[in-house]
């Protein structure tokens, strides 16, 4: 009887201690969550800040200063769709997620590869679109360069952007090779135009693009991609309704073939390129 009697007043003693809760003190958790959401926060403000970096054809800048590109179209029609306006926030590369962690932006839409050490940082959204790692290489230096173990070699010098996949992608596959890393996308593909790398690795079709840009000095050594890697919306992490509404959002424009309509004209044509040149 000792025990059940010890329970039961351990029970009553704990009752009379711990006072019941009081009814309209706080918002419950589903409701708290919603008010501070980041897409309720943006419908208040009006506004959708999105986080981007400059990367041909995902976002550049057109002769006028305007922003252009395959990114800035989906982050417009997002912004349309909210009944907000859209304020692009160019931000270096490097630091691209830990302005996005302190609340520079809302979200980042700018090409960004859904990998595990990122998405211990932030939240990603489900693919909206797909991307892989291509490499474009100078006439003179990488001449009969044809497949992959020809840059893997301890003279090779390699360039990429600082921060972007692309890096990840030359330790993989070309641990060998000199890598070199900088700020700027154009910084890659210069130092192969003037003689100073090998050759330049970044996301397709950039590299294919440069290469028909420059016939006389780059060449693609193989036409594919050596990589694929998903590409989603990043935002911060402990916030599920706006995750919720970017994913259905995603799969509302993809149904529509709005995506693969701009994919399309950003990646597979040339027909923009008047804008920018």
């Amino acid at each position: 009887m000792r025990g059940p009697f010890l329970i039961a007043t351990l029970t009553l003693f704990a009752a009379l201690i711990v006072p019941p809760p009081v009814p309209g003190r706080a918002a419950p958790l589903p409701q708290q969550l919603t008010q501070e959401s980041t897409v309720e926060r943006v419908l208040q403000r009006g506004v959708l800040r999105v986080g981007m970096d400059t990367f041909v054809p995902w976002a550049m800048r057109d002769k006028t200063g305007k922003l252009v590109g395959f990114e800035i179209d989906v982050a417009t029609r997002l912004a349309a769709d909210m009944g907000v306006k859209v304020e692009f926030v160019p931000t270096k590369w490097s630091g691209i997620i830990p302005a996005l962690l302190t609340g520079k932006f809302d979200v980042i839409i700018g090409g960004m590869g859904i990998v595990p050490s990122r998405n211990l940082k932030v939240n990603f959204t489900q693919p909206y679109d797909f991307s892989g790692m291509s490499i474009v290489a100078g006439k003179e230096m990488a001449a009969g360069f044809k497949d992959l173990e020809d840059f893997n070699r301890p003279e090779v010098i390699l360039t990429a952007k600082l921060g972007a996949t692309s890096v990840m992608a030359a330790r993989k596959y070309f641990p060998r090779a000199t890598l070199r890393e900088f700020d700027g996308e154009a910084q890659i593909y210069q130092e192969v135009l003037n003689g100073r790398a090998h050759a330049a690795i970044a996301s397709a079709p950039t590299p294919a693009f440069q290469a028909l840009d420059h016939p006389e000095k780059l060449f693609l050594p193989f036409p594919d991609t050596f990589t694929k890697e998903p590409i989603g919306f990043a935002v911060r992490k402990g916030d599920p309704d706006t995750l919720n509404f970017f994913d259905n959002w995603i799969r509302f424009v993809s149904a529509e073939g709005y995506l693969q309509e701009r994919k399309h004209y950003w990646f597979e044509t040339r027909d923009w390129r008047h804008l920018v040149e």
